[in-house]
């Protein structure tokens, strides 16, 4: 299963239908289907870069469900603009329907032993 449903809910799920409610701030998405989605994204629009050092993305990773919570990890986080992680954002809503929900995402720069 790449993404699994976790519904903890009290509304049936005709009226979650009939006004637009739905339960996909559970949704939990695979770190390899999310590194996928970041990979595409890279692909069409490079990371910023400052003084000739490019941000690197490594990989992106969901650690909380309620609300949805990213956390990417990267070689140096100072170079991770507001605009690219919000571009991020938007591929990941776009890929996986987060319409409505609240994201967190948390950048990390990857410690020397995780390599």
């Amino acid at each position: 299963m790449i993404a699994g449903w976790r519904i903890h809910s009290n509304i049936s799920k005709k009226n979650r239908l009939k006004f637009g409610i739905s339960d996909i701030g559970l949704l939990y998405v695979a770190t390899g289907v999310l590194n996928e989605i970041m990979t595409e994204a890279v692909a069409m629009q490079q990371p910023p870069s400052d003084k000739g050092k490019r941000l690197k993305l490594y990989y992106m990773t969901q650690v909380s469900v309620k609300p949805p919570t990213f956390v990417i990890f990267v070689n140096d986080k100072e170079l991770m603009h507001f605009s690219y992680q919000r571009y991020l954002e938007n591929k990941i809503r776009e890929a996986f329907g987060f319409r409505g929900t609240s994201l967190k995402f948390f950048v990390r720069e990857r410690k020397e032993k995780e390599r």
